[in-house]
């Protein structure tokens, strides 16, 4: 078999999003060992970006080698322990692997569970933490990549903190697309991926722990389900004074890319950049709105970088996105659990979001539903 060539594709789906060549001239570095001081330098700088990017003093704060899946087990791996209460608030598909995490640990799932396309309710929320007392933690997701919609992550850290919870928070597709502000909120673990609005490739998952959150592990009393997402062992190598330990053979070219992904972020500004996924979902919006086309969200709980957009009565929603793909080279996603056959999720992240994917996604699927784009 000769070489793959992959085809030039628009990835404005729930993700991956476009890789700038930037990040990609980034990959093809030379590998260096993961230990060599030189490395080691970078790793260092690597966290700084990071905490740019979280709004944190977090002292862990480090890129998990392993997609944001695996981000999600480490949070839960490290912080809950057989026998524990977690509420874990379920509005979308992710909310569902949050409370699969707590069953495999052994600790009982209290679910507080929302309409797909709703954001978290609060006061079902606080109803499940002061009829569970001593509740070890609060799960929930930030911006549910199932659905498109945000919901409230300062209030909701601040009902775990009130009721003396630590917080987990999934901030997959939010980090760099909208704020996530760990300190301010209070959040104890908070992890990402590194193929959403931050445009590196996928394979990585940027998390943080508070203080609190890490007085936690090394209270545990029992060992961490996981070897190789103990942070016990992990922070050994990403922060070990006066030398680094080996823990695993880190994956040192993508984590080039990372760093090159977080220099681009803090070159832009994280404002900046909040404000450009802000302007280019609406300038999709209105876009759809003008071929008779409306999106799945409320308006004052939409995420910006994932847009739900509702499938016409009557087409045929796979049909559409393989013809996309196919005629138009453009890859959209479909929708997850109860929503499948009925939203495209379109997303404007890292950079494809931007006017020219907006356009273009718009005329292709105006000539897909033989409707005038703008």
């Amino acid at each position: 078999m000769p070489s793959f060539i992959p085809p030039e594709v628009l990835l404005l789906g729930p993700g991956p999003s476009p890789v700038p060549q930037r990040i990609l001239d980034a990959l093809a570095r030379p590998t260096i060992g993961h230990l060599d001081p030189r490395f080691v330098g970078m790793m260092d700088d690597l966290k700084r970006l990071l905490r740019y990017a979280f709004q944190t003093g977090n002292e862990l704060t480090i890129p998990v080698s392993a997609p944001g899946s695996a981000g999600m087990e480490t949070a839960f791996v490290n912080v809950i322990e057989p026998g524990d209460t977690v509420i874990v608030c379920q509005n979308g598909v992710f909310g569902g692997r949050m409370r699969e995490n707590v069953v495999r640990i052994g600790a009982k799932p209290v679910m507080v569970n929302d309409a797909f396309g709703t954001p978290i309710d609060l006061d079902k929320v606080r109803s499940a933490l002061k009829a569970n007392p001593g509740a070890r933690a609060l799960a929930f997701v930030h911006a549910e990549t199932s659905t498109g919609v945000e919901s409230d992550a300062a209030e909701l850290c601040r009902l775990a903190q009130e009721h003396g919870a630590l917080s987990i928070v999934d901030a997959v597709t939010s980090l760099g697309g909208i704020p996530v502000c760990a300190d301010a909120w209070g959040a104890d673990a908070i992890y990402s991926g590194s193929q959403k609005c931050l445009s590196a490739p996928p394979g990585l998952s940027p998390a943080t722990f508070s203080a609190r959150a890490m007085e936690r592990v090394r209270a545990r009393r029992s060992p961490v389900q996981s070897w190789f997402l103990d942070l016990g062992l992990v922070m050994n190598y990403w922060q070990g004074a006066g030398g680094r330990a080996y823990h695993h053979t880190a994956p040192i070219n993508m984590l080039y890319a990372l760093h090159e992904a977080l220099l681009m972020l803090e070159s832009e500004g994280l404002q900046a950049a909040f404000a450009r996924h802000r302007a280019n979902h609406e300038r999709f919006r209105d876009g759809l709105q003008a071929m008779g086309m409306e999106l799945l969200v409320a308006e004052n709980c939409r995420l910006p970088q994932l847009n739900a957009v509702k499938v016409p009565e009557g087409v045929d929603e796979a049909a559409v996105r393989k013809r996309l793909l196919a005629d138009f080279s453009i890859e959209i996603g479909a929708g997850l659990g109860e929503l499948a056959g009925k939203i495209w999720r379109i997303g404007l992240m890292g950079a494809g979001s931007n006017p020219e994917s907006v356009d273009r996604v718009l005329a292709a699927l105006g000539a897909c539903l033989d409707r005038k784009a703008p």
